[in-house]
């Protein structure tokens, strides 16, 4: 069946085909660096073409993979590098998914679940999240959702888009039912590292054979023109037909990506970048929850990390209000929960420094939520 696009996605290119906005209250990712940060390290004798040393990706980048992971116990070749996180769920629901099978999800969550298993014929089920808890996922909830016909539970850690954490102790009973039932668990933790209200937890792959982390150096470390994210897991068949399902689609790697990821992610860069992205978003993100509380028309529950999160509107359709926020005066970018399922919602980002001028663009959100009616 063809894929169709989601929501999210829809909303993006129609407003990519418009005049550019002049504030931006939506980037979800770490301000980006710039080339010139790596240029000490990369060899400019460097082919462009592939690395000529394994189809699976550079072997450093993939040791450096385990290692933000913390996975010591696993081998590289437990890691397949791909074009960003979302190239990684897609080879994943089409090489472990089949017409017929059912899936399991969290609502709100990622939108390309929903649209790749449409593709498929498998069936997406939905298990609703707990916004009066703070978004929270009840594991029993998802283990009452399991029947014979369920091949995989996908989910985001931190959550996507309300910035939730599983926490351990609800990761280890989820990869309990995975072991009980022989079902995949795919945990994607692209905005890992960047944790608010704890320590991050444990990686799905080093949990349970059945579990497969995905990410990649896009959100944290502000790196997503790199299109270089990851696999990770246990079983070798799952990430030798990931290999060559990728040859059909991306082939090969991106060479310079990977070498800059692999700059990236060296313990003493890693560690300097990531207290720089949390320190900047940590500041940002008080702003944010300052303003939040200010609005009569806005409630949220605070991200726990990464950096967006969903705010409830009062009495607003999201879709109507993200629309008008473009138009002059206010040409202001944010995406409205509908590309969630969450119509009564607006997704609110923190991210990408002060080019996105956020300040001002919350006055103006500000100054739309005080004009619309009642």
């Amino acid at each position: 069946m063809k894929v169709t696009i989601h929501k999210l996605f829809e909303y993006f290119v129609e407003t990519a085909a418009a005049e550019p906005p002049d504030c931006f209250i939506g980037f979800s990712f770490a301000r980006p660096p710039r080339l010139k940060n790596f240029l000490a390290d990369l060899d400019p004798e460097l082919s462009l073409d592939w690395s000529g040393k394994s189809f699976l990706g550079l072997p450093t980048l993939r040791q450096r993979v385990l290692d933000q992971a913390n996975l010591p116990q696993f081998s590289p070749d437990a890691v397949l590098i791909t074009a960003g996180t979302a190239e990684a769920n897609y080879l994943l629901f089409r090489q472990l998914l089949q017409a017929g099978d059912e899936i399991i999800t969290d609502q709100p969550g990622w939108p390309q679940v929903g649209n790749i298993a449409k593709s498929i014929g498998a069936r997406l089920v939905e298990v609703p999240r707990d916004e009066v808890q703070g978004w929270s996922l009840d594991p029993d909830a998802v283990a009452a959702a399991i029947t014979p016909a369920t091949r995989m539970i996908f989910l985001t850690n931190p959550n996507n888009p309300t910035g939730r954490l599983i926490p351990e102790s609800d990761l280890r009973a989820l990869a309990a039912l995975a072991d009980h039932h022989g079902i995949w668990l795919v945990v994607d933790e692209v905005y890992a590292g960047l944790e608010w209200a704890g320590p991050r937890p444990p990686s799905i792959a080093g949990l349970t054979p059945f579990g497969i982390t995905t990410g990649s150096v896009s959100k944290a470390l502000g790196l997503q023109g790199l299109r270089t994210g990851w696999m990770i897991c246990q079983t070798p068949g799952v990430i030798r037909d990931a290999m060559i399902l990728r040859e059909n689609s991306s082939e090969i790697m991106n060479i310079l990506g990977e070498r800059i990821a692999e700059i990236a992610l060296r313990p003493d860069r890693l560690a300097e970048a990531l207290t720089w992205a949390r320190d900047e978003g940590r500041a940002t993100l008080d702003r944010m929850d300052a303003f939040v509380s200010a609005e009569p028309r806005l409630d949220w529950h605070r991200p726990e990390a990464g950096l967006i999160g969903l705010a409830r509107l009062d009495g607003i359709d999201g879709e109507s209000l993200a629309r008008r926020l473009l138009e002059p005066p206010y040409r202001t970018f944010l995406l409205p929960g509908s590309a969630y399922g969450c119509p009564s919602h607006i997704r609110l980002g923190v991210g990408g420094g002060p080019e996105t001028r956020l300040d001002e663009g919350l006055g103006r959100l500000s100054a739309l939520l005080r004009a619309w009616p009642d």
